[in-house]
């Protein structure tokens, strides 16, 4: 069964028809028939899919795929880029890149990314000195080392609507007092302003998404110091961060809080480090030693 591409008249200039072809040629060259679950066959003349490969999987023609790699097709769909983007693995930016070749802005996400990719799910497993969390959009942490189970929160025993960094900054449980995690945490002032604007920019990245706009709506309700900083409007930039940690396990860390952008999937690294050669390094070497037990129990 093939896609059926309507001719679109009026949009041919969109399409930037030499930029397409060269970047589908590299893309077919780079994906080998094992990658894809084809057998490899006899000895190939060129590197990678063959155009009728990439056809097939993709679900149209292999003229038509043809035509485009020779820079003399029509206006590919959504639906046909869609196709041709699973065909060729390519990875999202990829992705995006294929569709603005083709006159086609991709769709914008429905909502904010909570599937971390695994090299940086690979990263935090690299990151032993290291306490590192994975943020989305909202401030959800969705994925985090054993370092940081020890040193901040086990948040796999929190449901999800509690793993929210900003909900917990800004509606602490009653008669609590504020805190991001189990315990007191310092330097961390500037928070709220900084998430707030955050929040805001995945709000206008993400209208359609009713996670979003009622996590916006439920701390409006619920917070008058995130209503006055909303209406701020500000737009804050990551930055390095410098906090003390009251643990109750191993006490006072002075530590390093770094942030990393992962653009492609609008999530943020947090990574918290210690001085080299620092009492708080030594904690630090202490918890990934001990994990979650508890060393006050006698």
């Amino acid at each position: 069964m093939y896609l059926v591409e309507p001719s679109r008249p009026g949009t041919l200039e969109d399409v930037d028809k030499t930029g397409l072809a060269a970047f589908l040629r590299s893309r077919r060259e780079r994906v080998t028939p094992g990658d894809v679950g084809l057998p490899a066959g006899r000895r190939r003349r060129t590197p990678g899919l063959r155009r009728e490969e990439v056809a097939q999987l993709a679900y149209i023609s292999t003229e038509y795929y043809t035509r485009l790699e020779q820079a003399r097709g029509p206006h590919p769909s959504r639906l046909v880029l869609g196709g041709i983007s699973r065909a060729l693995r390519l990875s999202d930016s990829e992705s995006a890149q294929l569709h603005h070749l083709a006159g086609e802005p991709p769709a914008p996400a429905s909502g904010p990314s909570a599937t971390v990719r695994p090299s940086i799910l690979d990263l935090l497993n690299r990151l032993p000195d290291a306490a590192a969390i994975v943020l989305d959009a909202t401030y959800e942490v969705i994925a985090w080392n054993s370092l940081a189970v020890a040193l901040l929160e086990d948040f796999s025993a929190l449901p999800r609507r509690d793993r929210n960094l900003v909900r917990r900054y800004f509606l602490p449980s009653p008669g609590t007092v504020r805190r991001l995690y189990g315990f007191e945490l310092s330097g961390s002032d500037d928070f709220g302003e900084f998430t707030v604007g955050q929040l805001r920019g995945a709000a206008a990245r993400y209208p359609d998404d009713p996670g979003v706009q009622a996590l916006v709506r439920e701390l409006t309700h619920g917070s008058e110091e995130f209503t006055r900083l909303w209406a701020l409007h500000s737009v804050p930039t990551a930055r390095h961060l410098r906090k003390t940690m009251r643990h109750p396990v191993v006490g006072p860390l002075d530590l390093n809080c770094d942030i990393l952008v992962v653009p492609d999937q609008d999530q943020h690294v947090v990574i918290h480090t210690a001085d080299p050669g620092s009492p708080s390094e030594q904690a630090l070497r202490l918890l990934a030693v001990v994990g979650t037990q508890r060393m006050d129990v006698r």
